[in-house]
């Protein structure tokens, strides 16, 4: 018997065999379900957008608010939903292991494991050892016998090291210690994509928009297979209400109330 499980993970693996998807990154359970309302056929956590909600910074979420939380968006929607993992809560790559396979019974379609240390003097994980952390989180996955999918992350360009030889570099290797989709967060240059693409092909590629440099149609021409925006929509979100609040603050007026949607509307 197929479980709404399997039919997720199915589906999702489906938006990777070709052309280019916008999975945007839902912050909680209204966001997640006002983004599947508005059609978009996948959806991703972010760590830092679901950090914020408890008035904490990104690297400050517990693994077991962070599976409590991946619980609440999978139950919120339809349609897969792929998890912004950090680096699997954990250095040694048994104690990975573990921590996909408790994130797996949450009901995500796919995840995501990256190479950050969070140590500023050694920011990225030495190769031999990312790359074990990402074999782990493989054995994982097929011990599971679920299906999802494994995106391998390299952090340079977010940590201070851009560079992209060696962003393509990590991303071959985890691609050979299987990973299913390849992701270099902050490469904002159309040569950086292409190279990427190029680089991991036949795999997928994520391609992080945070600002607007690029559009779905040049992403897509580029061969990308799948776009997030990470924190991005729940930092607008954030502006909105900071903009309005400063108002009221600092003018006391309430012009920002204007032509505000019905979320009641939207979440019924």
């Amino acid at each position: 018997m197929v479980s709404a499980h399997d039919d997720r993970v199915a589906a999702f693996r489906r938006l990777h065999s070709s052309g280019c998807f916008v999975m945007p990154n839902p912050w909680d359970a209204g966001s997640a379900r006002v983004l599947e309302q508005l059609g978009f056929r996948a959806l991703a956590t972010t760590s830092a957008g679901f950090a914020w909600t408890l008035g904490r910074t990104d690297t400050q979420v517990t693994r077991n608010e962070a599976l409590e939380h991946l619980g609440c968006v999978v139950g919120a929607v339809t349609v897969p939903v792929n998890a912004d993992f950090e680096d699997g809560y954990a250095v040694d790559p048994q104690d990975v292991h573990e921590n996909v396979r408790l994130a797996i019974t949450t009901g995500i379609a796919g995840l995501s494991i990256e190479d950050s240390t969070r140590n500023q003097e050694h920011p990225l994980y030495d190769l031999d050892l990312a790359v074990e952390r990402i074999r782990a989180a493989r054995q994982a996955i097929d011990d599971s016998g679920q299906g999802v999918m494994l995106t391998g992350r390299s952090e340079g360009f977010v940590v201070g090291r851009p560079d992209i030889d060696e962003t393509i570099r990590r991303l071959r290797a985890y691609s050979d210690a299987g990973a299913d989709c390849l992701y270099a967060p902050r490469i904002d240059r159309v040569d950086q994509v292409a190279a990427v693409v190029a680089a991991v092909a036949p795999k997928p590629v994520n391609l992080l928009i945070n600002s607007p440099f690029m559009t779905v149609a040049q992403a897509a021409e580029l061969g990308v297979r799948r776009i997030s925006v990470g924190g991005t929509l729940a930092r607008a979100a954030w502006k909105g209400w900071v903009d309005a609040a400063t108002e009221i603050a600092r003018q006391g007026t309430f012009t920002a109330f204007d032509e505000l949607p019905n979320v009641e509307a939207l979440l019924s």
